[in-house]
């Protein structure tokens, strides 16, 4: 199944305490898109400007992603600059320029309405619900949100989750939208308000994975080299989806090893700045790192 997404296409300058780099090709849909062709085909919806380099469109193409829902509007591209400390899990945004994603309204094209698989980016909550009402039939729609949204936009938000099956955020943001501290119990909450499952995001230390009636943890892959981990939630998200879009199996079990593919592919992302390291990436590397994250909690049938 091909998947449609929507989100942002950006330009990104970063820095880390391990380099810096200026106006490279970031945004939540570049991202997911990225991961997710290794597994499957995808249709983006997005908006750049006249400034947004050819190079980037080139490498999308590339990737076999269709870039039909990708409207050139007049001004300059979205641009996003942070910086990061040691503790990369947490993003300093030093300046943000919304430009041309100030004004975006996603417009789906009508070959992608029939999408079955539909991944809502961390975009304003009031367009995810227009994407939706554009969309068909779709079997499985996942969604990113943010803080800002959380708290600037709830009711919207609210109504969103009421028809996504899958929500995907970060442990901060999960405690805020249920208003719980305790993470467990917020999971609950959100589920009872739409949601079949929540994934929480939580960097160097995994994710988690909540149903109605399950839970199921995973673990972050150790890396020596850690350089930016810009991108590293939605392309978990690209891994995630794009493993499920592929094998059309929404059981508990392919969902949990959509989960470590989700996060084989995070731990690529962030061995280098911008997409630079899954421009390299063969996907007979991603099937070696895939076994090997199944032997770091392996334990069965161990002699010792």
């Amino acid at each position: 199944m091909s998947i449609l997404v929507v989100g942002s296409v950006a330009l990104d300058s970063v820095k880390t305490p391990f380099g810096k780099v200026d106006s490279v090709l970031g945004g939540s849909g570049t991202y997911f898109s990225t991961a997710a062709s290794f597994f499957t085909d995808v249709r983006l919806v997005a908006v750049v400007g006249e400034d947004f380099p050819a190079e980037h469109l080139d490498f999308l193409r590339s990737r076999n992603i269709d870039l039909s829902g990708v409207v050139a509007a007049p001004g300059k591209t979205f641009r996003w600059e942070g910086e990061y400390g040691y503790d990369l899990n947490e993003a300093h945004t030093l300046d943000t320029q919304l430009n041309v994603f100030g004004s975006f309204q996603p417009d789906i094209p009508d070959n992608y309405r029939d999408a079955k698989v539909v991944f809502l980016a961390n975009i304003d909550p009031e367009l995810q619900l227009q994407v939706l009402e554009q969309v068909a039939h779709p079997e499985l729609v996942a969604c990113d949100t943010m803080n800002f949204w959380i708290s600037g936009k709830r009711d919207a938000l609210l109504k969103t989750l009421k028809r996504v099956d899958t929500l995907l955020i970060n442990e901060a943001e999960a405690r805020q939208l249920a208003e719980e501290a305790n993470l467990v119990k917020a999971a609950q909450k959100i589920i009872s308000w739409g949601p079949k499952r929540l994934v929480v995001k939580r960097g160097e230390y995994g994710s988690l994975l909540f149903s109605e009636h399950s839970t199921f943890a995973a673990p972050a892959y150790p890396l020596e080299s850690v350089f930016d981990p810009t991108g590293a939630g939605d392309t978990f998200a690209g891994g995630f989806l794009g493993f499920l879009a592929a094998t059309g199996n929404l059981s508990e079990r392919s969902i949990r090893q959509a989960i470590i593919f989700g996060s084989v592919m995070a731990s690529f992302t962030v061995e280098n700045f911008s997409l630079e390291r899954l421009r390299q990436l063969e996907y007979i590397e991603i099937e070696e790192r895939f076994r090997r994250f199944k032997l770091l909690t392996e334990f069965a049938g161990l002699d010792n």
